[in-house]
């Protein structure tokens, strides 16, 4: 039994070794993401030790059976080699990737999922941007290396025993007993205790502010607790039919009080311009643009990704699942977006991304959409321009698209998506040092795709449809590593810029401080065209009176409606906060409050179960 008992021991070393690596891991997560997060509480930790035991629990479950499993063959040295080695490789393969959010966090705001891990709806460009991470970000493999060394240098071994025996049948049932307990014992971690239900992504909010969820969880975890659950949503019976109608519906009815216009739309979605980006020397343009414009201060993207910006955007389709509808299978639902409706109403209809054909998926969008055509890098026509990594430079393919505007018929509808502002930020060589370097990484490459849209705008003055033309701008999502507090926040995080400029209409001017997100720019197109419609949209038009947003992250669905901003889990309200009077989030409203909590999860209820029940069905269009 001494025997039995030195590999018990052993296997619950490597445990105890593994444990401490992946605190490890999560202070490394800490240390790269430090601005991220403030006013942190010990339960933060205590939280994350739940949801490391769990992924070790099982991910080491077969491990402790190999260890545990009577019988004198197990001592053996080949035996014993292999399983340090299985044992070593499995759970660094598993602590590695931490790795991946050290920096990438940077970019989605959350740990990254199956989906997430395996690169879906980027096939086209990974290879590249793997290297170009690794050239960028090359500390963080050497120090994954100096970690595995370390792990591997103290990974203990087996203590080989003096003599084998015979193992008595009483001493045997004795170690079956024991192998038993352990396996049960690590049952119940992984479900992360006795509770009812099995532990979640979701249940990091528990242990502290909303905004310091990705820091209780792990990366493993939520790899594992994601794979194969890319469809996540299930049909929900808040409410009754009658009961849900009355409380949200997304068939919207669009009766505009003035006459049908017939104006060109060109939708722009610039990447990672964030609010944060704003009216501080880095968008010189396009800050004196909005001056210009009806310009919404308080606008937010439904999506931490580019690829969750399209369907929003063009759609009016939120992304309230854990990965993008475009890379999911609800990806061909039928859906009449603007390109269809406007295609219906007698438009010629384009979109352009400068880079590679295939890339986030666009292309395949495209056409599920209804789009005439799509440009991408294949079909650019202009100087050499390439990037390196991504596709062609904002300058030379907004150029292009000019260009290519002016051969259209009118009336057109048209989306371009830039590129230059994405990692790992390049600009052309003929710029370096012309722009300010700004406070962050990205700026620099802001204030050079500010400019390419400067260029863009006084070449398309020159042309005929011109002052045709209805120009929506907005950002796909918020930039990385913001350098103030307020726009690290689950609120911030959204923030980006929406305008509407209209050159030939001069009232079309002011500052709206009405909550707009992206999802509102399709029926408030509509709605400004003049074009009768009854749609899905889970929007609504720039002229309603409605006040509400509605966003999806880290398993909890966000709602903002007037000064208000509730987060509930899917099944409960976790916190409420006046973002008005308290931007940074550091007074909870939830119990003082409870008239304004109930309205709010009153309505992201009915906004999920609409939302889930049509996703479901395929029951997009009327």
């Amino acid at each position: 039994m001494s025997n039995y008992i030195k590999s018990f021991e052993l296997f619950f070393k490597r445990i105890v070794l593994v444990v401490l690596t992946y605190q490890v891991c999560r202070l490394l997560f800490l240390y790269f993401n430090l601005k991220t997060f403030n006013d942190l509480s010990f339960n933060v930790f205590l939280g994350g030790l739940r949801f490391d035991f769990s992924v070790i629990a099982y991910t080491n479950i077969v491990f402790a059976l190999l260890h545990l499993i009577p019988g004198n063959f197990k001592y053996a040295s080949a035996y014993q080699n292999l399983l340090k080695v299985t044992f070593f490789s499995v759970n660094f393969l598993f602590i590695l990737t931490n790795f991946v959010d050290f920096k990438y966090y940077d970019f989605t705001g959350r740990r990254s999922s199956y989906s997430m891990i395996t690169a879906k709806g980027m096939e086209n460009e990974i290879g590249g941007l793997v290297f170009s991470f690794l050239a960028e970000f090359w500390y963080l493999p050497l120090i994954a290396i100096i970690l595995a060394v370390v792990f591997w240098k103290l990974l203990p071994d087996l203590k080989h025993p003096i003599s084998l025996k015979k193992t008595p049948l009483k001493i045997a049932l004795k170690q079956v007993g024991l192998c038993l307990l352990v396996l049960s014992s690590l049952a119940v971690f992984g479900r992360g205790g006795f509770q009812k239900k099995p532990l979640r992504i979701v249940d990091a909010a528990n242990y502290g502010a909303i905004n310091h969820s990705s820091l209780v969880l792990n990366t493993p975890f939520c790899i594992l607790k994601t794979i194969g659950k890319n469809e996540s949503l299930k049909k929900m019976a808040f409410y009754t039919k009658t009961e849900l109608d009355s409380v949200y519906s997304p068939v919207l009815e669009i009766a505009p009080k003035h006459p049908r216009n017939n104006k060109n739309i060109v939708i722009l979605i610039l990447e990672s311009f964030g609010r944060e980006n704003l009216n501080i020397g880095q968008t010189p343009f396009l800050d004196s643009l909005i001056t210009q414009s009806y310009y919404f201060k308080n606008g937010f993207a439904n999506g931490r990704l580019s690829i969750d910006a399209v369907p929003s955007t063009l759609s009016s389709i939120p992304g309230l699942l854990n990965q993008s509808i475009i890379t999911s299978s609800y990806s061909l639902n039928n859906v009449y977006g603007l390109p269809k409706i406007l295609k219906d109403n007698g438009y010629y209809t384009s979109f352009f991304h400068g880079a590679f054909n295939g890339s986030q998926n666009f292309d395949q969008y495209c056409k599920v959409a209804g789009f005439d055509d799509y440009f991408g890098k294949n079909e650019y026509e202009g100087p050499e321009s390439f990037d390196g990594k991504w596709g062609v430079f904002d300058e030379e393919f907004l150029q292009f698209f000019n260009s290519k505007l002016s051969t259209f018929q009118q009336p057109f509808f048209t989306t371009l998506f830039t590129i230059s502002s994405h990692n790992p930020y390049t600009i052309p060589e003929r710029y370096i040092g012309k722009f300010p370097k700004g406070t962050t990484e990205i700026q620099e490459s802001i204030a050079y795709s500010d400019y390419a849209l400067k260029q863009f705008f006084k070449s398309a003055q020159q042309e005929a449809w011109y002052k045709n033309t209805l120009f929506v701008i907005t950002a796909d999502h918020t930039s990385v590593n913001p350098s103030s507090d307020v726009f690290r926040t689950p609120v911030g995080k959204f923030r980006v810029p929406i305008l509407f400029f209209d050159p030939s209409n001069t009232t079309l001017k002011g500052e709206s401080q009405k909550n707009l997100q992206q999802l509102d720019i399709m029926p408030s197109v509509i709605d400004y065209l003049g074009i009768q419609a009854k749609i899905i949209s889970y929007g609504k038009s720039y002229t309603s009176e409605e006040d509400f947003v509605v966003y999806f992250l880290d398993n909890i669905y966000h709602v903002i409606m007037g000064d208000y901003y509730l987060a509930f889990s899917g099944t409960e309200s976790l916190a409420l906060y006046n973002i008005k009077q308290d931007p940074l989030l550091k007074k909870n409203l939830l119990k003082e409050l409870p008239d304004k909590t109930k309205a709010l999860e009153t309505f992201i209820k009915a906004y999920i179960q609409s939302f889930n029940e049509r996703m479901i069905d395929n029951d997009l269009i009327l």
